[in-house]
This record gives C-alpha cells, sequence and structure tokens, in this order.
C-alpha cells in the first residue's frame, strides 16, 4: 500500500473499518475506543507490526468475538454469592495499587502465590475479562479526562514470590488468560516490571525470552529486589503494591492500606459495586443466580504455545533436579 507513516498506516486501518456494515460490530467498537480512536487503530497496528491489512483483520474478529461472546454486557454479569468473588480474589491475585506520576494505572499481579483453585476456569476467564473491561471503559477514560490527555494503557508489576514447581498446574489457565489478552486487548500494557523473582523464574526467563518479539522484549524489566527503589522513579510510595514495600526505611511515615489484592480493597469494591449496580438497573427484579459467564475460548497464537511448552520443560527439568538431589540426601 505505501505506507510511509504510522500516521497514514492509522488513516488506512480507519478506511477499512468505516467500511464494517453491521450495527453489532459498530456498537461493541464503541466500547472498544470510547472515544480515543486513533490510539486503538495505533494498539492494534502495533501488534501487527503496522501490517494495515494484519491489523484491519485481528480488529475484526476481536469485534466478533465480542459480539459472539456478549463481551458488551459482562459488566453487568456479577459473579454470586460474594463469598465466590473473595474466593476468586483469594486465588487470582491481581489489583490496582495506584498510579504512575504520568497518570497510568498501576496493576499488580501476584504470579507465584496464584492458586487458581476455588473456582472453575469460566469463574477465572470471567473475572479476568471484566477487570479488562472495567479498566478500559470505566477506569481509563475517567484518568483520560482527568489528566486532560489520552492514557490507554496501564502499567504491570508481577510478583514471582512463591513461584514453585506446582505453576504446571496453572499453564493451561494463564495460556488461555494470555492469549484472550493478545487477540482482544493487545497493547494495553506500556511495561511489566517483575519483582521478587527467584532462581527458577530467572532459569525460565532465560529460555522463553528469545521466544519473545522484540517489541514484548523491550516491555519487561527485572527488577532487583522488590523493586522498590527503581519503581520510586515512577510512582509515589503510595502507589507501590504492598510486596514492593519491603525494607522501606522511609515506611513508617505512611499508613499500611489494604492489601490491593483483596476483596476489601477500593478497587475491587469499586468494580464489585459498578457490575452490581449495572445488574440491577437492568430491571432484573430477582437477585443474580450463581453460574459463570462463559467465554469462547480462542486458540492460542503459536508463540504462546511454544511459550508454553518451554515453560514446562524447564519445570520439568527443575522437578527432575529436585527429586535426584533428594534421593543422594538419603
Amino acid at each position: 500500500m505505501g505506507i510511509v507513516s504510522e500516521e497514514e498506516a492509522i488513516d488506512e486501518v480507519l478506511k477499512l473499518i468505516d467500511q464494517v456494515e453491521e450495527e453489532p460490530l459498530k456498537t461493541t467498537f464503541k466500547n472498544v475506543h470510547q472515544g480515543y480512536l486513533r490510539e486503538t487503530l495505533s494498539r492494534f497496528l502495533k501488534a501487527r507490526d503496522w501490517n494495515v491489512i494484519k491489523a484491519h483483520a485481528m480488529l475484526v474478529e476481536c469485534l466478533r468475538w465480542r459480539v459472539d461472546n456478549e463481551i458488551d454486557s459482562i459488566l453487568s454479569k456479577p459473579i454470586v454469592p460474594s463469598e465466590l468473588y473473595r474466593d476468586l480474589r483469594d486465588s487470582q491475585l491481581i489489583g490496582m495499587s495506584g498510579y504512575t506520576r504520568e497518570g497510568l494505572p498501576v496493576f499488580a499481579i501476584g504470579v507465584g502465590l496464584s492458586t487458581f483453585n476455588k473456582a472453575s476456569v469460566h469463574y477465572y476467564v470471567q473475572s479476568h475479562i471484566q477487570i479488562n473491561e472495567y479498566r478500559d471503559r470505566v477506569l481509563l477514560p475517567f484518568v483520560s479526562k482527568k489528566n486532560g490527555r489520552p492514557i490507554t494503557t496501564c502499567v504491570k508489576v508481577l510478583d514471582m514470590t512463591g513461584l514453585k514447581l506446582s505453576a504446571l498446574s496453572q499453564i493451561k489457565l494463564v495460556t488461555i488468560i494470555s492469549t484472550i489478552d493478545d487477540l482482544n486487548y493487545p497493547e494495553k500494557t506500556n511495561t511489566y516490571y517483575v519483582v521478587n523473582a527467584p532462581y527458577i523464574f530467572s532459569a525460565c526467563w532465560k529460555v522463553v525470552k528469545p521466544l519473545l518479539q522484540e517489541r514484548t522484549r523491550k516491555k519487561v524489566h527485572v527488577l532487583s529486589g522488590c523493586g522498590k527503589d527503581e519503581l520510586l522513579k515512577i510512582m509515589d510510595y503510595t502507589s507501590l503494591p504492598q510486596f514492593c514495600r519491603r525494607g522501606s526505611s522511609g515506611s513508617s511515615h505512611h499508613t499500611e492500606s489494604v492489601d490491593c489484592f483483596s476483596v476489601d480493597h477500593p478497587f475491587h469494591q469499586q468494580l464489585y459495586n459498578y457490575v452490581k449496580h449495572h445488574y440491577e438497573t437492568q430491571g432484573q427484579a430477582e437477585p443474580a443466580k450463581q453460574g459463570s459467564f462463559h467465554v469462547g475460548f480462542p486458540e492460542p497464537v503459536a508463540e504462546r504455545v511454544e511459550m508454553a511448552k518451554t515453560i514446562e520443560s524447564e519445570l520439568h527439568k527443575f522437578e527432575n533436579c529436585s527429586v535426584g538431589d533428594r534421593k543422594a540426601s538419603q
């Protein structure tokens, strides 16, 4: 097509999207871009290395996935009873701890201590998508308006504390969730900060890193220890996740807040109440019934499959070494 600039590439995708005539696709696209049309098209283009045809195809597939799975209504589908939602929060460790100084939301993820063992896969996927949709349709538009400029991405701090060989059992679910993000929420994370990394992570990262695209590799920063000193360069102390506050000489001057993973944290309370309110305002006369919101799982992309196999292989090596060490010590 002779595209010579990013702006021209965005214009070309915009022309193609304007040709979409199906109303359901047009409606769900509004929920995707939230008024930030060019920023949204830029994300899909980045995910396909600025190939206009591939980016357009990816976006249309995303819109069809949203329509087929009724994603637009997921923020009116509460996870009930509340005890189940609490169980999810206790076993799928994710939360929002604050903002960077540039206004980007900071999401904390407890990779090593998430067990995903208190509900079905569908509940964990529903919860993950609800957090994505709340971030994109409520949180980011709010902070964009507050800051007077488009803010369409976030940063993630990944806590590897407690990462063990048992992580093998979670690879399938993590692959499902990451594939949903890759295909339908591309380029929503500005930077990944990895903290509290044990040796097992370092070994896995060494073999996985070469499999990642250069664009993704540049986003991942493995920090020393709990990462506090590095993270304080981009955010205030109050926005640090709890697992990054260790050994702080200044911590005594701050009131410790509720753990951002907790269901009692303001972010999770606001999200849960938002979903509950939207369910009730739909005119539902009866309380929401228990039952997960089933979403079709997309086929993982080849890169994800290869990474999953590589991680499994590396973890099995550790497992075999551990068994050998135990036998040798007997």
